[in-house]
């Protein structure tokens, strides 16, 4: 497309978005890879919430969650999903739909070792999205897991990754006079090639 360069280069979007993260990185004051990821319930109302993107893989999106919350419930009737990454002070935006897989493997056990011990613990104590009486109750349900799984507590068999295939992503970046440059690109599966078409602001 000839009239798309600069911050926009490139034939690859998972490269783009790797590029556009690395920068909000540098300019960002708090949580760069924040996203606000929407699901469908089985009824197909929407559900959305701020999640923390933890890899951008060659041909994939990564985040991490428990699998027997709201969101881990709603991917597992419909593996489908979408985000946005916002960040106001480079004033661009990401968006990303696609179809969404497990990561229960390896690359789960190491990144739930990365993180820090009360992190992995919470992990445990939480049963994310269900009532919860009171906070003191969550306090010492996170005591009580530090006594039964110790200082290095493995993964939960109910948490781990979701990975998103994206079948688009679109590229949004502000302009004077409300002129902004909008790229879209789309496939129709994971192993076809890209395309890209400029969109009207």
């Amino acid at each position: 497309m000839a009239d798309r360069g600069g911050i926009f280069e490139g034939d690859d979007p998972i490269a783009i978005a790797r590029r556009w993260l690395a920068e909000a990185e540098a300019s960002e004051p708090n949580d760069p890879n924040a996203i606000a990821l929407a699901t469908v319930d089985a009824e197909g109302l929407p559900n959305v919430r701020m999640v923390l993107l933890k890899d951008i893989e060659d041909d994939a999106f990564v985040f991490y969650t428990n699998y027997d919350s709201a969101k881990g419930a709603e991917l597992g009737q419909t593996p489908k999903a979408a985000f946005v990454m916002h960040w106001k002070s480079l004033r661009r935006q990401v968006r990303v739909r696609g179809t969404v897989t497990r990561e229960v493997g390896p690359q789960a056990d190491a990144y739930y070792r990365s993180r820090a011990l009360k992190s992995r613990i919470g992990a445990w104590a939480s049963k994310q999205s269900t009532p919860l009486s009171s906070r003191e109750k969550l306090v010492a349900e996170a005591a009580k897991m530090t006594v039964v799984h110790g200082l290095d507590p493995k993964r939960p068999p109910f948490w781990g990754g979701f990975r998103i295939d994206p079948v688009e992503i679109e590229f949004w970046a502000d302009g004077e006079f409300r002129l902004h440059d909008r790229f879209r690109w789309t496939r129709s599966a994971a192993d076809r090639a890209w395309r890209v078409t400029r969109l009207y602001p």
